[in-house]
């Protein structure tokens, strides 16, 4: 994977809530098709044709008292509703369509998405809605499958979507280009982010962020560095945006570059999680003569208690004094890291410099507590011990 939390980082585009834009027209629904005809034609190259069915007559009241429950917000009672209309003999297609469509929204309203689904898909088999409202419960259905994780039933219900709507719309394809993203399908989803950002007139940033960790998941570093430089550069001080760039820098081994967007962050006071003062650290890790500098990051991110008191944090703090030749402080950080490791490498290393810092008797303790947690090689912890 790309960036350590990419898929969290990446995918804040929301589902798009659209049962409350497929709304329900109680003056259509109840059997004056006028409110329906002058509505905007939001798929006019859909090849369904509009559905001419209507209700049942025996069912207007059950109809009106369902859509009055509704506009209550009495979302167990449409429910409740909604089912038994369902249910009934005389219930035309559009009846079921209708009461299914209503319960769809009940149920959203609750968080009960595995009900959302199944209602929605009951109004779809339905096949009675005008098209506007058909094909919007299509595409909220493709939605809540993806939100679901549900990334083949997702995916097969925008393509569906895509085949009969003829729709081009660049928010939509953006949801599918998403999809493909989640299902890791990541060089499928490139030619579709692109092909939405390209037709909108003001790509959103976090479109083109998730093209650009599409990218970087196949391989494409350059493309993904060229769009991660056009985003920082448009929103100097948007924390995520230069926090991606320097993610695709680390991503190219470019530490330097990395540490110069970072550096600007922190000078800024924008590095203010504990995963932020460990990328800028690990930065300087890893390029040759930073000890200082990773020394530096880390007392800070003690002293503002963002970094935890854990064996990496202070593994890092000993070796970066010990190469930048501190010795005295590299083994009180030693002293620290060694118990909290899981084994007693970190234990036989304090016992090395002990031993190079003429202090025998503690460079034998360390060494028995290596062999306690444990060793690879036990026998560079004898030798310790066994000397005069």
């Amino acid at each position: 994977m790309f960036f350590r939390n990419s898929k969290q980082a990446m995918l804040s585009l929301a589902i798009i809530g659209l049962l409350g834009s497929a709304s329900f027209d109680a003056q259509a629904q109840r059997g004056d098709r006028r409110g329906a005809a002058q509505a905007e034609v939001r798929y006019p190259e859909a090849a369904r044709q509009e559905p001419t069915g209507r209700g049942a007559p025996r069912l207007q009241a059950r109809m009106k008292k369902l859509v009055d429950a509704y506009d209550k917000d009495d979302f167990a009672a449409v429910r409740t509703q909604a089912d038994e209309l369902m249910a009934a003999d005389n219930a035309t297609p559009y009846d079921k369509a209708v009461a299914a469509q209503l319960a769809s929204q009940a149920a959203y309203n609750d968080d009960d998405t595995p009900a959302t689904i199944a209602y929605i898909n009951r109004a779809l088999e339905s096949n009675a809605l005008d098209n506007n409202t058909h094909y919007q419960l299509m595409y909220m259905l493709a939605g809540l499958h993806l939100q679901e994780e549900q990334y083949d039933q997702g995916l097969a219900t925008l393509d569906r979507y895509f085949d009969e709507t003829k729709s081009q719309k660049p928010e939509e394809l953006v949801l599918r280009g998403q999809g493909l993203y989640q299902a890791e399908r990541y060089a499928e989803a490139i030619p579709v982010l692109k092909q939405a950002i390209e037709a909108s007139p003001e790509p959103r940033d976090n479109w083109q962020q998730l093209l650009m960790s599409a990218y970087a998941e196949v391989g494409q570093t350059g493309e993904a560095l060229q769009m991660a430089e056009q985003i920082a550069s448009r929103a100097p001080d948007d924390k995520r945006a230069q926090m991606n760039l320097a993610s695709v820098y680390l991503q190219a081994d470019n530490f330097d570059q990395a540490a110069v967007v970072l550096e600007r962050l922190r000078a800024s006071g924008k590095l203010d999680e504990e995963r932020d003062y460990r990328q800028l650290y690990s930065t300087y890790a890893n390029i040759d003569g930073k000890e200082r500098e990773v020394i530096s990051v880390i007392n800070e991110g003690i002293e503002k208690g963002l970094l935890k008191l854990d064996h990496q944090t202070y593994l890092a703090l000993a070796q970066s004094y010990f190469y930048s030749d501190q010795t005295a402080p590299a083994i009180e950080a030693w002293q620290k890291a060694a118990p909290l490791a899981q084994n007693g490498e970190t234990y036989l290393n304090l016992a090395k410099v002990l031993w190079q810092e003429d202090r025998l008797p503690e460079a034998k303790t360390a060494a028995r507590a290596a062999l306690d947690k444990g060793l690879r090689n036990p026998e560079e912890a004898r030798k310790i011990i066994a000397m005069p």
